[in-house]
């Protein structure tokens, strides 16, 4: 499995886009070494946000510090724009199992781009949705809220969910979670098993958002 960082993944979905640069920077000096890039199409799910022309506006300095960008397609046939974001600065790119009838096609197609695979599972899709796909991917995100929008509250059910993605999964991916993580939930989620953990809103909604870094990193263990 490709080496890939552990930890807090800001998402910029929640960030201020007239200052996304700069906000970007901001938690990469903070300690970031995984930037959350939401994708959304407006077909699987109901927003439109952002696509490989930003990512290329920010991949540069994101890169520079060491950092990777973890590309999250919540997009229809995400096998469809692999090419299009691996060319603008992808290092990680994740794909919804539900998003496509042929999840292991758009796997392969990362695969082979050079860059790392991911798969997600929403919040009602079974954990054994993944099974066969296990040995194929570095990462896979455990959606704890339903997709779409930033904000929500963390779904108290997932905290299980995550502890039976682990057992399934062991040391073979890493579990990644997504939604209403912050200094209260991040604990539990990574005692039951989670090793990235991708906040937003908690960050960059925050009175100062490098103390809301520090501070749900500390929650999560990782100093």
């Amino acid at each position: 499995m490709t080496e890939i960082p552990r930890g807090i993944a800001p998402s910029i979905l929640s960030a201020d886009f007239a200052r996304l640069g700069e906000q970007v920077q901001l938690v990469l000096d903070a300690g970031a070494k995984t930037i959350h890039f939401d994708v959304m199409d407006g077909h699987f799910v109901p927003p439109i946000t952002v696509g490989p022309d930003v990512l290329k506006a920010i991949a540069a300095p994101i890169h520079a510090a060491g950092a990777i960008v973890d590309v999250h397609l919540m997009v229809d046939r995400p096998e469809r724009h692999v090419e299009a974001f691996v060319a603008a600065g992808a290092d990680r790119i994740l794909c919804q199992v539900e998003s496509t009838p042929h999840i292991a096609f758009a796997v392969k197609a990362i695969r082979d781009a050079g860059r790392s695979p991911g798969v997600v599972i929403n919040p009602g899709t079974p954990v054994e949705a993944i099974a066969e796909l296990v040995d194929e991917v570095d990462v896979i995100l455990c959606m704890t809220v339903n997709p779409g929008w930033g904000g929500q509250a963390f779904l108290p059910s997932s905290i299980d969910k995550i502890a039976r993605l682990k057992a399934l999964v062991g040391d073979r991916a890493l579990i990644e979670v997504d939604g209403g993580v912050d200094a209260t939930t991040a604990g539990a989620c990574a005692q039951a098993g989670a090793e990235i953990l991708v906040a937003g809103s908690a960050i960059f909604h925050a009175a100062d958002p490098v103390e809301a870094f520090h501070r749900i990193s500390t929650a999560g263990g990782y100093g």
